[in-house]
Formats: structure tokens, sequence, C-alpha cells
């Protein structure tokens, strides 16, 4: 058995794009509680109230919704130059970046499904808001009260026309252990569930029918319990935010589950629980066949939708509220 790599340490910040700021911020702010740390140019940086970092969330003006990038910190100065030297000879081509906001630079990639990546080290962390202090001395802030707060981000699942490639890219190249994953009868990867952390998963890829690369599935929220599921649905069906399934329960990962879309057109997941913890260090990867894709997907509540496995971001056209849209097979990929 080879020894693990650990270089990368977690999923540090997601950034999404949207083209309704407005609607995507009040979403992002007022329902799911989080906090607006900075506002800087077309951009706005969010956080959950546990979270120790500057931000979480970073949302971006743009055309259409979808994936800006999606960062990860590793576990040291020495753990970011080996990673940048196993990507450089993977040949990704990647470059070196500045600093943004909320961390120091960062060296930025793209997965062969065309999805932009970073990793990087330094780090600002969360500063407690001016009247927000609380005495619980292992929050940087009190909770929020709006909305029903989230904690933090969980995870993000991705759109490939190669679910192997990408988890092979991941696994080699990265460090990333595959959880899960679904077979297609001929033995092809259908889906694939990989973490750095003892999450199920920290990042998945998910079949892509239209074969565009770069798509983005969904970003995924963390609660504490089914019923902030039941209050979000309430609050959401009340401000016509389209709920496009659940809650239910995932038989992958074992989260209770409630997926929408914002109104900047991205999908939202929010989990009542983690799911079940990984702390074997030779976990063995579950595998399920297509024909178990229902039961994996939702063991409990109905079925996902036909939406669920077709619909992604960029689209052709908002999906915040309203009737299912149309799918679409000829999507122009966000920049």
């Amino acid at each position: 058995m080879t020894e693990p790599d650990m270089d990368l340490a977690h999923l540090a910040h997601v950034e999404l794009l949207t083209p309704d700021m407005a609607g995507s911020l009040g979403y992002f702010s007022d329902l799911l509680g989080l906090e607006v740390t900075e506002t800087l140019g077309n951009a706005v940086y969010l956080r959950g109230f546990e979270e120790q970092y500057h931000h979480s969330l970073k949302l971006t003006r743009a055309a259409q919704a979808g994936l800006g990038h999606a960062a990860w910190r590793v576990r040291s100065p020495a753990a970011l130059e080996r990673k940048v030297a196993a990507l450089e000879r993977a040949g990704c081509g990647g470059r070196w970046m500045d600093g943004e906001v909320g961390h120091g630079p960062a060296y930025r990639f793209r997965t062969p499904g065309g999805h932009a990546m970073e990793i990087f080290w330094e780090v600002d962390y969360a500063l407690t808001p001016v009247g927000k202090a609380t005495p619980l001395r292992n929050r940087p802030q009190r909770r929020p009260a709006r909305g029903i707060p989230a904690r933090r981000i969980d995870h993000f699942n991705l759109m490939t026309a190669d679910a192997r490639k990408d988890r092979d890219f991941l696994v080699d190249v990265l460090g990333f252990r595959e959880r899960e994953r679904v077979d297609l009868p001929d033995g092809n990867l259908l889906a694939s569930f990989l973490s750095v952390t003892n999450l199920s998963h920290d990042v998945a890829l998910v079949p892509d029918p239209g074969g565009m690369p770069g798509r983005f599935h969904h970003l995924c929220l963390y609660y504490t319990s089914i019923q902030h599921l039941f209050d979000l649905a309430d609050l959401a069906r009340e401000r016509g935010l389209r709920i496009e399934a659940g809650p239910g329960r995932h038989g992958i990962g074992g989260a209770p589950f409630l997926f929408m879309f914002e109104p900047g057109g991205n999908r939202i997941e929010l989990i009542g629980d983690p799911g079940y913890m990984i702390f074997d260090p030779a976990w063995r990867t579950v595998v399920w066949g297509a024909n178990d894709l229902d039961v994996a997907a939702a063991w409990t509540g109905a079925p996902m939708p036909p939406s669920f496995w077709e619909i992604g971001t960029p689209g052709d056209r908002a999906v915040g509220s309203g009737d299912d849209p149309a799918v679409s097979r000829s999507l122009e990929v966000q920049e």
C-alpha cells in the first residue's frame, strides 16, 4: 500500500457566476444567512457563521450562471510546492496568480473536464463584524438572526463528459480518494465521489448529457438538522424559488438533502447533516451499478426529476423560479 497523499487539506471556497447579483446576494444572505465580508467591483464575498476564513463563497457578476473556480487550501508551504510540481508534470496549463481578496498567491489550473481550480496556502482569517461578537469562543461571530443560517459550505458537483479521466486526475495528481462510484454495465465510469477530508465527498463528478466542458451541477451548504430543510423549503416556496427535489435522503453519502435553484440560475443543495464520516484509512470504494442509480441518488423521498440529470450551468436561460426550464443541449461555456 502506497503512502496516502495528504497535501490538500480541504475545500476553501467556491466562486459562483451569476447574471442576477441582487437576486443571488439576497438568496445567500437573507435566506441562507451567509455573512457578507467584502464587496469589491463585480464580486461579493460571503461566509457561513462558523467558518474561520475570510470567505467561502465568492459571487461574481457574469453573463451566465456557472462555476468561476473552486479553491483548495493545502497543508503547508511545502505541500503547495509539491502540488504545483505535480500539476506541472501533468501538463495542466496552470499559472500563478497574485493573492486575491482573502488569500495569498494561488496556482490556478483546469481539470481535464475544463473546470477551473486553484490551490493556495496563505489565508486571511475571518474578522468579527462590529456588533456581532459572541461569547462562544469557537465561532468568529454570533449566529445570524435572518433566514435559516448555513454553518459552512460542504461540497460541490461537477458535470463532465469523461468521469474516468477527471477522477484519475483528481486521484493521481491532487491526492483525492474515491469514496463511492457508479459503474456502467460495460465497466466505464458514470459518476465518482471523492474527498481529501473525512467527508463522504468534497467533490463529485456526474455525467453531462450534452458533453460540454466546464459545466457545473451544484454547490452544497451544510446544516445540522433535517428540520432546517423543511424550514428552508417553506421560505423558498413563499418567495417563488424553484425547489427541484427533496427533502429526501441520499443513498450515496447518506445525507438528507434539499435541491433548489438560486435566482442567478445555479443549483444549490442544502444538507441536514453530513451523512456518514470516514475514519478508516484503508477505506474501500463503494461501487454501485447504473441500475442502482435511483436508490443511490434518493434512498428516501421521491425519485430525482429528469432535470437533476440533465440541467447544469451555464445554461440557456435562468432557472431560478417558475416552471421547469427546457433542457439545453448546446450550451456556451462561460470563460
